[in-house]
């Protein structure tokens, strides 16, 4: 396989970018690009499970604007599984895991999420490998390939 064929149709992403998850109503989120977390995990607090249609779903609130608690969207989405995912600070936790497109400069593909409180860390999203194989390319030294965004348009998409 020739190497230009291999970069063909990839976006180049930076240590982190802008993205959006249409189907939960986040217009924008910072992502962390972690090639080193196996799944992506998304910020999420009062998570409540419930059946509709004898499937199981999950609704939950997040904060989507980093270091702005007052800001609140509520989602929903069907749960796909329930994980033992290891955690940043090495503890094992239960995490419900949901299935959602993601959209980053234009580009559109469905990866899986668990839901877990990031509000200790800096980023409310964490965008793993698996989400990303053949789709991005990661530049360690970049961030913001795909654009940057203000707190200004940030909170003008979430009016």
């Amino acid at each position: 396989m020739k190497h230009s064929k291999l970069f063909e149709d990839k976006l180049v992403v930076g240590w982190h970018e802008w993205c959006a998850l249409p189907k939960l109503g986040l217009p924008a989120i910072k992502a962390k690009i972690d090639t080193g977390a196996k799944t992506s995990s998304l910020h999420a607090f009062d998570i409540k499970p419930y059946k509709k249609n004898h499937k199981n779903f999950v609704k939950f609130d997040m904060h989507p604007i980093q270091g702005d608690n007052d800001l609140i969207v509520q989602c929903r989405a069907e749960v796909i599984d329930i994980r033992n995912v290891m955690s940043s600070n090495g503890h094992k936790e239960k995490r419900f895991v949901i299935l959602t497109p993601i959209e980053l400069n234009g580009k559109r593909w469905e990866i899986e999420m668990t839901l877990s409180n990031r509000d200790p860390l800096a980023f409310r999203m964490l965008l793993g490998r698996e989400a990303m194989e053949r789709q991005v390319i990661v530049d360690p030294q970049r961030i913001n390939c795909q654009g940057k965004m203000s707190k200004r348009q940030q909170y003008a998409l979430y009016e």
